[in-house]
Order: structure tokens, then sequence, then C-alpha cells
């Protein structure tokens, strides 16, 4: 069995961090599916979809870590050539990638206890954001 729901969810960008484990849960326990897998994955190519701690201080170390490794003034032959200034959040996106795939086990998503599922728009302006949950099982 397949079942499958689209969640739509408002960002700030530049590496906004909004926790979805909530819904995700939500449309895995209306699927009915007891155990299978869960696919969670962002449309769109400046966002991506990963598992955190989800609490204040972490979410700053990820907006600074993100900083660190591809700074918003990174040359960008994207942004020259679109004038749009954002090639930063797409090299952002494709190192963290767009999905995940979780186990469901009992009819819950298997997670760890401090562990929660994260949607991160990378982009450089608010967004709203289509997350794709699919459940197979």
């Amino acid at each position: 069995m397949v079942y499958g729901k689209t969640i739509t969810i408002s960002t700030v960008g530049f590496s906004d961090i909004i926790n979805v484990s909530d819904q995700v849960q939500s449309i895995v326990s209306a699927s009915g599916i007891q155990d299978g897998l869960a696919a969670v994955t962002v449309i769109g190519s400046t966002a991506s979809v990963t598992t955190i701690e989800y609490e204040p201080a972490l979410v700053e170390d990820m907006k600074e870590l993100f900083e660190k490794i591809i700074p918003r003034t990174i040359r960008s032959r994207h942004s020259e050539t679109w004038g749009d200034d954002n090639g930063f959040s797409h090299m952002r996106a494709s190192l963290m990638g767009p999905g995940i795939t979780l186990p469901v086990v009992d009819g819950r998503v298997l997670l760890g206890t401090w562990q929660q599922i994260v949607v991160v728009d990378h982009d450089n302006r608010p967004r709203k954001r289509d997350v794709r949950i699919q459940i197979t099982g």
C-alpha cells in the first residue's frame, strides 16, 4: 500500500529550519500503515530535509555552520547568470539533499528521543514550501 500527502509550510529563508515531525507523524497515522517506510521530500532546489535535535541553540549552530561552509557571499556563476543572488542556497541544498526516508514501526515514525524531522529553506527570501510525505508498507 502507498499513501501520500503534501503539506505546505511558510519559511523566512536564509536557512530557516522548520520542525515538521508532528505533521509527518499525523500523516503516517492517517495512512493506517503499521510497518514500512516514510519518505519526506521538499519540492524545489533551494531547500532540504534532514533530522536534528530541534532546539534553539542547535538551530543557531546549524545556521552558523551553513554560513561557514557556503557563505551567502560566495561567488556563484548561477547568481551572476540569473541575477537572483541565491547561488549559495542551491549549493547548500544540494549538499544536504531534498529528502530522507525513515522507518515506520507499529504505526510510528522511528525517531530517537531527541531527533526531529526538519525542512531547511536555504533560499534568500520567504517562501511557501511543499513537502511530500509518502508512506509505503
